[in-house]
């Protein structure tokens, strides 16, 4: 039984690779703004992905990083998609210790939201070393990419997050009620 469910959890993993290389490729919603992206539903595969396990999780976000390269992104935006790595292990970790945090909307939320933070930072230190150690700034220069980089890239990365986070939640919700996928995910609420 064990070795079924590892390999059902491995093809869900792989499936949901094929998906985040595809999304950057082929989605109609794309806005860049340098360094800021926002690909809708981008992250969906790679929280998808933390709900069933961390390896999972971390295997996802590899791929999902070699979609937005495969898609020819600029490198910053790529270096951000690999900087996924680091919410998805952290927030996978916290779910495999606490799977009920699914089991409620308003505790999923808050994991949101705290999730949203993590991948903010991670993006937000990411581009600032990217671009304060590739460019010859004045100081009131530096000061408008910061308000840029904090707006752009901080803000708007933790909206995106949540946005994408909500969608992956409302899939897995679908698809913890079909009795034959519900053992894939780290222990489904007792009320699908």
């Amino acid at each position: 039984m064990n070795r079924n469910l590892s390999l059902l959890r491995m093809t869900a993993a792989a499936l949901l690779i094929a998906v985040g290389i595809v999304i950057p490729m082929v989605s109609p919603v794309k806005i860049v703004i340098e360094p800021m992206s926002f690909t809708l539903a981008s992250h969906v595969a790679i929280f998808i992905a933390m709900f069933i396990s961390p390896m999972a999780g971390i295997a996802v976000a590899a791929g999902t990083t070699l979609g937005f390269f495969i898609a020819g992104f600029p490198l910053v935006v790529v270096l951000r998609a690999a900087s996924h790595l680091i919410f998805t292990t952290l927030g996978a970790l916290y779910l495999k210790a606490r799977p009920q945090t699914l089991g409620s909307v308003g505790a999923s939320q808050c994991f949101s939201l705290v999730v949203g933070l993590i991948h903010a930072a991670a993006e937000v230190a990411v581009v600032f070393l990217f671009y304060f150690y590739h460019a010859d700034q004045t100081v009131a220069q530096n000061f408008m990419t910061v308000r840029v980089l904090l707006g752009l890239v901080g803000l708007g990365t933790i909206v995106h997050s949540m946005v994408d986070f909500a969608i992956a939640y409302i899939v897995y919700q679908a698809l913890i009620r079909q009795r034959n996928l519900r053992r894939l995910f780290l222990t489904p609420p007792e009320t699908a």
